[in-house]
């Protein structure tokens, strides 16, 4: 998938991924992958950074957990990450209605 159709969005599916429950770094990818059916595969390099953002700006909440031995730092939603991710879903909805009405159904030419 083009990775400018992807811009804008990653955190909204970091934000989805974790509204489920507490999870980590890892999880989130996977989940996104599955999820999407192999189209979108969050790399680290915009997976991390984006978990960061999201935490400095109070939408998560990481805490460690330690798990068969190891240590993962896990994420859950904050009030405001739930706010902000219904926002979030709200708007891609307007959008994407929005783009689909443009593209329309393939014609009959």
């Amino acid at each position: 998938m083009d990775s400018q159709l992807l811009w804008g969005t990653v955190e909204t599916l970091i934000l989805e991924v974790i509204s489920h429950g507490p999870t980590y770094g890892y999880e989130i990818a996977q989940t996104v992958t599955s999820r999407s059916k192999g189209h979108i595969d969050l790399k680290e390099g915009s997976l991390y950074p984006a978990l960061h953002r999201l935490e400095q700006q109070r939408l998560l909440v990481a805490f460690w957990q330690e798990v068969d031995g190891r240590r993962r730092k896990y994420y859950k939603l904050s009030a405001a990450g739930q706010r902000s991710l219904d926002q979030r879903k709200a708007e891609w909805r307007a959008f994407a209605a929005g783009v689909q009405g443009v593209l329309g159904a393939p014609s009959a030419g």
